[in-house]
């Protein structure tokens, strides 16, 4: 009887296996991360590599370092926000993978001062890709990159409010 009981097919299939479900939960804290709003140091270690990227039509960051701060920047400008992933496709590949899939964030603006209600939500629909590495903590996005496919509502920018 063999010491395991799987061969080392099913045992590289596993590790496969867990290997596509660890790159999925990165994503999915990451966005969790993002409608926390819970951006601070270990917040960006915890989903990017030292030199990681992110691209997004309207600005990116390179480098864990300020990571915090720049989505900070970038998210602060919402209520609160709601992402909905899906399709997650990924690929490993020894110690990186490759991951896409698509996206829907729904942004809801600040409550304006008085009794004016707050501008219709802002939602965008984009598809996202990127190469994590796997590293001594886990996999981390090396490069994050989201593409706008379609919007809806009022965006950023164009709120107006009494004071305005």
């Amino acid at each position: 009887m063999p010491d395991t009981p799987y061969t080392p097919e099913e045992s590289a299939a596993l590790r496969r296996l867990a290997d596509r479900m660890d790159v999925r939960d990165l994503v999915d804290r990451y966005l969790a991360g993002l409608d926390r709003a819970e951006f601070d140091e270990d917040w960006a270690r915890s989903v990017f590599t030292e030199d990681g990227s992110f691209q997004f039509p309207m600005g990116g960051h390179d480098g864990v370092a300020g990571m915090a701060e720049f989505t900070a920047a970038m998210i602060g400008k919402w209520r609160r926000t709601h992402h909905v992933a899906a399709g997650h496709l990924v690929e490993i590949d020894g110690e990186r993978a490759r991951v896409s899939g698509s996206l829907i964030a729904t942004h809801l603006h600040p409550h304006p001062p008085g009794p004016s209600r707050p501008p219709e939500p802002f939602q965008v629909g984009d598809r996202f890709e990127g190469e994590a590495a796997r590293t001594a903590a886990g996999w981390r996005f090396a490069r994050l990159a989201f593409e706008v496919v379609w919007t809806r509502g009022t965006p950023p920018g164009r709120v107006h409010t009494h004071d305005s």
